[in-house]
């Protein structure tokens, strides 16, 4: 397993692996969606708000194929902190349950941290992203950009400090994740 940066000619192939994954765990009309959420993500976010990694599997009889992605995408805060979000998140079904997402997910944080970002927030299952190092996280603490739907699920980890600090004000994310059904 190899992890990387995607590469730009990537993306319809990403765009089907989030569609294939959501579809096979959820509904095809639910595969759909995140599908086209992370190929909007791609493609209409700025180089400079956005992150990309993948997970590649060498072994498969037609070459590398991308099992694994993981998408950063710039949340603005007035303050100015260096701060993203990470969502939408797909590991093809048969690399699931292997450590795949983990680590993924690892060395996305390592390449962020290394580039100077001080926050990561995402909005999922904390079961499973707090064995990444993310933990739940009080809209007292640090509002959400839009109302979410499941407030357990708004998770973040500070990659400079063992504590996220309150921040005031409400952050903005990229157009593509700016919409309520998103939350």
């Amino acid at each position: 397993m190899e992890f990387s940066v995607y590469h730009p000619g990537d993306i319809d192939e990403i765009r089907h692996l989030f569609t294939r994954t959501f579809t096979d765990s959820e509904s095809e009309t639910e595969g759909a969606i995140v599908g086209n959420l992370a190929y909007e993500v791609m493609k209409t976010t700025d180089d400079n708000d956005l992150f990309v990694f993948v997970a590649l599997d060498h072994s498969r009889p037609h070459g590398k194929q991308i099992v694994g992605c993981i998408i950063f995408s710039r949340l603005t805060f007035d303050s100015g902190i260096d701060a993203f979000l990470l969502s939408p998140v797909a590991v093809g079904t048969d690399y699931q349950g292997k450590g795949t997402g983990q680590t993924l997910i690892h060395f996305g944080l390592r390449a962020l941290k290394d580039n100077g970002t001080e926050l990561v927030f995402t909005y999922g299952d904390p079961g499973y992203y707090c064995r990444t190092g993310f933990a739940p996280v009080s809209e007292t603490v640090i509002k959400a950009p839009l109302p979410l739907s499941h407030p357990e699920g708004w998770l973040g980890q500070s990659l400079v400090s063992k504590e996220i600090e309150p921040i005031a004000g409400k952050p903005h994310c990229v157009e593509a994740m700016n919409k309520p059904e998103v939350w």
